[in-house]
């Protein structure tokens, strides 16, 4: 009982202490006057791994604890992802077979908001009429564009989706959507389909860190809407950079490797 009024103490401070950082002067500004969110980013934590809280899971035992899950704490508000009951049966079975079903191991474009939180840094590059994430992990990327009063649908599903977006004071709000229903949210199997909907709220918090929400919907899998949120730093080195992770070529063999065992059975 104390340590979740601790807990819930903490949060609230939190919230507190956050909830003027719209009209922090500290953060710099573009020339219209809006936050200048031009910068390499980070976000720091466990989900990744999980986006709920999870304690630590034993990976392949040839991998020791270098294959293994690490404990962490949520990012998921109220720490509950409302699945309809067969998706949950399809999470669970997500989990299971996590090394070699999860579309990262596969070296396939990480999605959205998986991008943000993976353990890897992104940069924004920020335009007037077009703004750009830049993500390391498979080369990703995804262009918001800001010049569209009326959203315009994908022209065809994507890992990435299509991405609209707009001030909301000093809140960048991105709404996302046209995913082709194949990536997940973490390695722990959560997942998402093809009518995935995803509003992004980027709010500056002081000069070095912003706080990003994200609200899911997908009436196809969860039965009700839902949020995560977390901050996401700058990186302050002199030489920070988005550097390419070229991952195809570690991911042959899981991806292709029956094929060449079975050319090599019939040969035999």
């Amino acid at each position: 009982m104390q340590k979740s009024l601790f807990k819930s103490g903490i949060l609230n401070l939190l919230l507190l202490a956050t909830a003027g950082h719209a009209a922090d002067a500290e953060f710099p500004r573009a020339w219209d006057g809006h936050p200048d969110l031009n910068g390499v980013w980070q976000a720091i934590g466990t989900a990744h791994w999980d986006i709920q809280d999870h304690g630590p899971v034993a990976g392949p035992p040839e991998f020791g604890a270098i294959g293994a899950m690490p404990p962490g704490l949520g990012v998921v508000t109220g720490n509950e992802i409302p699945y309809q009951a067969w998706a949950l049966d399809q999470k669970q079975q997500n989990f299971a077979n996590r090394f070699t079903a999860d579309p990262e191991i596969k070296c396939f474009l990480p999605g959205v908001p998986r991008a943000t939180y993976l353990p890897y840094p992104f940069q924004i590059v920020h335009g007037d009429k077009k703004i750009m994430m830049v993500y390391g992990f498979a080369e990703a990327s995804r262009t918001i564009h800001m010049d569209k009063e009326n959203p315009e649908a994908a022209p065809i599903d994507s890992w990435m989706g299509r991405s609209h977006g707009r001030w909301e004071g000093d809140t960048l709000v991105v709404d996302a959507a046209g995913f082709n229903g194949q990536s997940w949210f973490d390695r722990a199997g959560n997942f998402a389909s093809s009518s995935l909907h995803v509003v992004e709220r980027y709010t500056p918090i002081n000069s070095t860190a912003l706080m990003y929400e994200a609200s899911i919907e997908d009436p196809e899998v969860f039965t009700r809407p839902w949020t995560i949120s977390m901050p996401l730093y700058r990186r302050l080195e002199e030489n920070a950079r988005v550097l390419e992770y070229k991952c195809v070529e570690f991911s042959e063999e899981i991806l292709y490797g029956h094929l060449r065992r079975a050319a090599n059975s019939e040969e035999e």
